[in-house]
């Protein structure tokens, strides 16, 4: 099954390259810090690191900004309102919220790779006010209620 790309429209302010898929198969396009400085980014402390883009998105659309694990397990930099969301109407540059979870300080360069964007539909909720919803087997379990394995 085949699904079809989508053209989306694209300001880069900076000076990195476009976000691009790495390899044939990545869902993801690396994007980039785009700063005046670098960051020094404490342990616990978290920062909205811009990146110099901005979209115009197709409506029924979002794109998701996600960690990379490279990045995670490397140096214990992830993504905080994770997936991100950017909707197709907004304009605004997309920034990104990073945390460093490691114990020690860690440098945001320009240029670096700091997140990934994944392309995804979004399907519009009807709702149906109702009193009863179909029981299912699971019913009300939830948070953890099978158990461990």
């Amino acid at each position: 099954m085949s699904i079809a790309n989508l053209t989306v429209k694209i300001i880069n302010q900076s000076n990195n390259p476009l976000p691009a898929y790495a390899t044939q198969g990545s869902s993801g396009m690396d994007i980039r810090a785009f700063l005046s400085e670098d960051i020094q980014l404490q342990p616990m402390e978290r920062i909205l690191v811009p990146t110099g883009l901005f979209v115009e998105l197709t409506e029924g659309y979002e794109l998701q900004v996600r960690p990379r694990s490279g990045l995670a397990i490397k140096q214990g930099i992830t993504c905080l309102n994770t997936p991100g969301t950017i909707d197709a109407d907004y304009r605004g540059e997309i920034k990104v919220i990073l945390i460093n979870l490691s114990a020690e300080t860690q440098t945001i360069h320009t240029g670096d790779r700091i997140a990934q964007m994944v392309l995804q539909q979004v399907a519009k909720i009807s709702w149906i006010s109702d009193t009863r919803l179909t029981e299912t087997e699971r019913g009300e379990g939830g948070f953890g209620h099978t158990g461990k394995q």
